[in-house]
Parts: C-alpha cells; structure tokens; sequence
C-alpha cells in the first residue's frame, strides 16, 4: 500500500543572516559586513559595536545575530534580544522578525507567544515573508493565536506570492483538504509545483502523489514516479517506499523506479540490522 499526501505542517522558521540588509547603510556599517562574510569577526564588531552603541539600527540589528549565533562573541541570547530590541522599535523588520523568534522559543526572554505574534505581525506588515509565514504557522495551529484557518492561509499567501517554498508547499495542502478555503486540487497542484520546483521534498512528494492520485491533474504514472524520485533523492521514505509499490505493481516502471525500490529495501535492511545490533549490545551489557 502506498502512502498517502503529507499535510504535516513546517516549523516556524528562524531568522537567519542571508543577505546585506536593504536599506542605506553608512561605508564603515559596509565595511563591517564584509568582514563579517569572510569570517573577520572581530574587525565586524569593531565597526558595528560604535555604530550600535549610536543608535544605527542596522548596526544593532547585526549585533543581536552576532550574539545569537557566538560569531565573534560569547553566544548570548539575552544579549541578542537586547540589541534586536533597540533594532525592532526603530521598525527594523528584520529585528522585529528575530525578536519574534526568541519569544516564541523562549531564547533569552520568558516564553511569550503574545509577544511573539507582536512582533511577526509588525514585520510582517513591512513585508518580512519569513514573518509572514511564522504567523500562518500560528494560526494553522493555534499556538498561541485561536486556530483559524483562513487567518492562516492569508498569511501563508502573502509569504507564498512572494516565493517562499515552506509557504507555497502549505498552501496547496490547505487547498486540497479545504481549509480555510474551498477545497480545489488544481489550485493545490499549482502551489505544490512551485514549492516542489525549489527543492522542497514535502512538496516533490505531494505533487507525486497528486499524479499518483489524478487529483488536480490528469493520472499521469510517468510524472508520479519522477516527483516522487525527486523527493526519494532528498531521503524522503514515504517516496522512495511509493516508488517501489509503482515498480512492484508495473506503474511507470522505469529504471530510476527499480533503483529506488532497491535503495528503499536496502535502507530497512540496514535499519533493521541496526536494530538486531543495538539489542545485542544491550542484551550483552546485562550479563
């Protein structure tokens, strides 16, 4: 028997140092960052520290990831959300997405969902995808929010119009079971496609099943097999055990089918002697 589509909802995402934030910066706040990406910590927090210490909302905002993630100093998560702070009521967006973050895990601050969802609503309102998506995240699951799926799927869209995979991957999973929104699998094909086109392996897997299923789609056994390889080649076993039921069963059998059958077998065998030598070890252990 085959498995059936994944509905299990991604965690909440974490800020993380991507890019040179968007906005004027001063040549010394430049200066920093570039030593910042080759490693040069120390001369980073020389130019930042100053800055921060200033006012320079970039500056502060650069010091709150410096101490979260101990790059060049003692990680301390209460030190990174009094800089993300300053950052975040200046209406850094990326400050007040981070923030959010350590209030919802609990990071260096009491545990506050309240606080939480303050600070993703604020920098979800600039636009902030990650933060955006965080939110549909709460609301899908009523963490600290009353469930309510069409809250979520609002948000999940904004974050998903604009290309975030997580978001799109969710998205098409609430419009094929119909929350928050008319159930409509063509719509859920499309959102699926775009997630499973940037690599996501939930949405690979997803998007096979739907040709598996002819459901949004034409049954199409050739395009089911070759999304679920996709996602099979990601270390998805709900993929790789559907693509040997298709080969077992003569469903678009194709060479790629037979390899991933065997890597599949293959697989539980080693889990299953892993497990054999486990118990030996214990069962020697105990004489």
């Amino acid at each position: 028997m085959k498995t059936g589509l994944k509905n299990v909802l991604l965690g909440i995402g974490l800020g993380l140092l991507a890019a040179m934030p968007m906005m004027p910066v001063s040549a010394d706040f430049a200066g920093g960052w570039a030593a910042y990406d080759v490693g040069d910590y120390a001369t980073a927090l020389r130019e930042w520290r100053p800055m921060a210490e200033q006012g320079h909302a970039s500056a502060q905002y650069a010091l709150g990831l410096m101490y979260r993630d101990g790059k060049g100093v003692p990680e301390d998560d209460a030190e990174a959300a009094k800089w993300y702070r300053l950052a975040a009521e200046q209406g850094y967006a990326g400050a007040q997405f981070n923030l959010g973050d350590l209030y919802f895990l609990g990071r260096g601050v009491p545990q506050d969902y309240a606080e939480a969802l303050k600070w993703y609503r604020l920098a979800a309102g600039q636009g902030d995808a990650w933060a955006q998506y965080n939110l549909g995240v709460m609301y899908a699951t009523g963490e600290g929010v009353p469930e309510d799926n069409a809250e979520a799927l609002k948000w999940f869209r904004l974050a998903a119009e604009q290309g975030l995979a997580g978001a799109q991957y969710y998205l098409g999973v609430m419009y094929h079971e119909g929350r928050g929104v008319p159930r409509d699998d063509a719509e859920a094909v499309q959102w699926l496609r775009l997630a499973a086109g940037q690599g996501d392996a939930d949405a690979q897997y997803n998007l096979g099943w739907m040709y598996d299923k002819g459901k949004g789609v034409p049954q199409d056994d050739a395009e089911a097999a070759r999304w679920y390889r996709l996602a099979a080649e990601q270390g998805d076993a709900g993929a790789q055990h559907n693509l040997r039921v298709m080969y077992d069963k003569g469903e678009g059998a194709s060479g790629d089918v037979i390899v991933w059958s065997w890597i599949s077998m293959l697989m539980g065998i080693v889990s299953l002697v892993m497990l054999i030598l486990g118990i030996v070890k214990f069962v020697a252990s105990r004489i």
